[in-house]
């Protein structure tokens, strides 16, 4: 039987943090031995909220593509491609703009959400109408899943709806793409918040181990541990979550040596660097590499590119029959 098809991506805005790797970049590293994979990086969605730094979109993408193949995105059986360059993803994001309408959009709890982080009350067009351009990136794959966490569920749902509504006005021509949940665990920022490159509180993936030491040296811990001897409480600690992660092993005698006192939140933290630095040491070694040979990192790229403009140039064929236009 032929494998089903899944498409994912991320905007490019640099270089990747353990927040990626974690939460989405390990998932499709797995699930690409068991669909037919599309993972493109979406330079345009990057206009909705960073319109005036177009100049760095181009070198961000590249980044980001070598972070997904260090980490182990295998351009031999994954199509990794850039959004911009598949220019049919604008031509059926313009068909779908007609379908879908502004209370619809209106309703996107995620919109609200960015609005709202954002501080901003004036929206552009375009970013009030990104899911719609995200509906299209999935459909004119015609993938049948998209790996998502559960917040990102009402995106796949106004996908589904639009893809549903095409159907039904002009003949079944797209699946209806089901979200497939990845219970991954969110690895806090080093203040606890949620990691992010904007907020200044992430470690990334192309880190040397001493880099990445200083910065677990600053992280927040037990705020109520102030000396080495008192009792710690693990469950609060940003460091004792990528412990979790990183250090399954000891994640037993941690938890006993820190809430009894033994353990000091130093040693903690040299202990935490040490174990993180050796798990991204195999993507470190492997971005070097690939930072050596940017002409095969283009190349990966352009051949990716190429396949997925074909697939999207068969979809808006289809479209274009099913609409007796064009």
């Amino acid at each position: 039987m032929a494998k089903k098809r899944m498409l994912s991506g991320m905007r490019p805005t640099g270089r990747l943090h353990l927040g990626n790797l974690v939460g989405a970049l390990e998932n499709w590293v797995h699930l690409q031995e068991e669909y037919e994979s599309f993972f493109f990086a979406a330079d345009w969605h990057v206009l909705t909220t960073d319109l005036e730094n177009t100049g760095k979109i181009n070198e961000d993408t590249l980044q980001v593509v070598i972070d997904w193949l260090s980490a182990g995105i295998d351009p031999e059986k994954s199509t990794v491609f850039v959004q911009s360059k598949i220019k049919e993803h604008a031509e059926l994001f313009l068909l779908f703009s007609m379908i879908i309408t502004v209370p619809r959009l209106e309703r996107n709890p995620t919109l609200k959400e960015q609005v709202r982080d954002l501080k901003s009350k004036i929206v552009s067009y375009g970013h009030f109408g990104y899911p719609v351009l995200q509906a299209a990136d999935i459909i004119i794959y015609k993938a049948d899943v998209v790996p998502v966490g559960e917040d990102q569920v009402p995106h796949v749902e106004i996908s589904r709806e639009i893809a549903r509504k095409f159907n039904n006005l002009y003949g079944n021509v797209f699946p209806e793409p089901e979200p497939k949940l990845t219970f991954t665990p969110r690895l806090p920022g080093l203040d606890g918040k949620k990691m992010s490159k904007s907020l200044n509180n992430a470690i990334f993936l192309s880190e040397t181990p001493d880099e990445i030491f200083q910065k677990v040296r600053r992280a927040i811990t037990d705020p109520q541990k102030v000396r080495k001897n008192d009792p710690g409480h693990p469950e609060v600690c940003n460091i004792f979550a990528y412990h979790q992660k990183f250090n399954k092993e000891e994640i037993p005698e941690i938890e006993k040596d820190c809430k009894s006192g033994i353990l000091g939140c130093v040693a903690c933290k040299q202990n935490c660097a040490n174990k993180i630095s050796d798990y991204l040491a195999p993507i470190r070694e492997k971005r070097v590499m690939y930072e050596k040979d940017m002409d095969l990192v283009k190349d990966i790229i352009n051949n990716g590119n190429k396949k997925a403009r074909e697939e999207a140039q068969k979809t808006m064929a289809d479209v274009y029959k099913a609409m007796k236009i064009g």
